[in-house]
This record gives structure tokens, C-alpha cells and sequence, in this order.
């Protein structure tokens, strides 16, 4: 038996017809996937193996965009190709709001901090920590990563990230990183490694506005918490 191609499937399940007469909006995000696939297995369509798969991610694009190549071959119809095309897919999404948050470059609160990393930092599996530097005016002159660690902690050295402000003479900083673990919670080194950061940025005359750890889809901000 054939693979069910978009074009042998019955008229109600054409998304590339649908999104042709109708608009990408009014797609399924399963119906999306199918056209990148192109076709299903020989038991069903692109869409309903689409469906399937995404309901063993709670229907969370988020969660499908945590997959690797491996990830996806236990379904039947989807080998590296296909996978290597969502994945692609699912990362054109990602820089795309990377480049939208970018836009936003005056930084109010933690809120627009978390905007700019969370694209960054939500599927990673290990810890990064990262520095923003910011003008006078609250307006970013730079991003840097300063290190990439384990999946427990990660390593920060406090001079390379006043240098980097020293470098780029931002007048203002804040701090960023990830808990893969998705607790946001700091850690008792996360507030050691602040006040040390704050300390040494106050002798350079260099205001640290905030440390925000990043999770996917929450984050621990210490200046609305109070502890900055």
C-alpha cells in the first residue's frame, strides 16, 4: 500500500489547499506540521500522524521543539528527513520572535529581560549564564554568554562580565540564566554569585537592575522579589 500524499487525501483533509483558500491562520498547528511532512504512513494521512504526535506533547509546540532526530522515528512515517524538516521548522520559529523581542530595545522590567532570553535559554538542557548590557537610557547595547555549564550549576567568573561592561561601557547590567530543572527557584549559589556580581559592579559604578532566572514558561526575577 501507498503512503497517503497530500494529493490522495480527501478534500476536507488538504491543508495545503485550506491554507491556499483560507490562510496559514486558519491551520491546525497538526495541519501546519503535515504540509512540511508532505505524507503520512500507510495506515493514515499527515495530518492525523501529525496529531499523533503532537498529542504525546500535550498538543505543546514548546514541548515538540525539545525533540531530537531520535525523538521522532517511533512513529511510524517520520524518519530523519521529515524530522530534521519540523525541527527546522520549529527553530524558524524560534529566531523569528528572538527577532521580534529584539525590536523591543529599551528594557522596563523583568518582564521584557525574559522576552529576549526565554527564545534563548527554554530548550536548553544544560545551564547558561549571561550578562545584558544595557546604556544609561535602559536601552540594550549587548547580549553575552559568559558560560556554558552542567546541568546543576553553571560556572560565572565575575570579571569577565564587569569586563564585558567595561568593554561595551554599559552603565547597567542584569544578570540571566537557566534552570533546565524548570524550578525558577535561586539557588543558595545563585545568591552567593549575585551579591558578589553586585558588589563588584558597584566599585566600577555599575548598576545591576536585575538577576532574572529563566525557565520555560516561568522566571524568578531578584528585584521583584526584593532581594536586589
Amino acid at each position: 500500500m501507498k503512503k497517503l500524499t497530500i494529493n490522495r487525501w480527501a478534500a476536507e483533509d488538504r491543508p495545503r489547499e485550506k491554507m491556499m483558500l483560507k490562510g496559514a491562520e486558519a491551520l491546525s498547528d497538526a495541519e501546519l506540521l503535515a504540509i512540511l511532512i508532505g505524507s503520512g504512513n500507510t495506515e493514515e494521512s499527515a495530518v492525523a500522524l501529525m496529531q499523533r504526535t503532537l498529542a504525546c506533547c500535550n498538543n505543546d509546540l514548546n514541548r515538540l521543539g525539545k525533540w531530537e532526530v531520535h525523538d521522532f522515528p517511533r512513529f511510524k512515517g517520520i524518519g530523519p528527513a521529515k524530522s530534521v524538516t519540523i525541527m527546522a521548522a520549529l527553530e524558524l520559529g524560534k529566531r523569528r520572535n528572538r527577532q521580534e523581542r529584539s525590536e523591543r530595545v529599551a528594557i522596563h522590567s523583568s518582564d521584557d529581560i525574559y522576552g529576549i532570553f526565554h527564545p534563548l535559554l527554554c530548550d536548553l538542557t544544560v545551564e547558561e549564564f549571561w550578562v545584558l548590557l544595557l546604556n544609561q537610557a535602559s536601552r540594550v547595547i549587548d547580549k553575552v554568554r559568559i558560560s556554558r555549564g552542567g546541568i546543576d550549576q553553571t560556572s560565572a567568573d565575575v570579571r569577565s562580565i564587569l569586563r564585558e561592561a567595561l568593554l561595551q561601557r554599559a552603565t547597567q547590567i542584569a544578570l540571566i540564566h537557566n534552570h533546565p530543572s524548570g524550578n525558577p527557584q535561586p539557588s543558595t549559589n545563585d545568591r552567593q554569585l549575585t551579591q558578589l556580581i553586585l558588589k563588584g559592579a558597584q566599585t566600577m559604578n555599575i548598576r545591576l537592575i536585575d538577576h532574572v532566572i529563566v525557565t520555560d514558561g516561568r522566571y524568578y526575577s531578584f528585584t521583584d522579589e526584593g532581594v536586589l
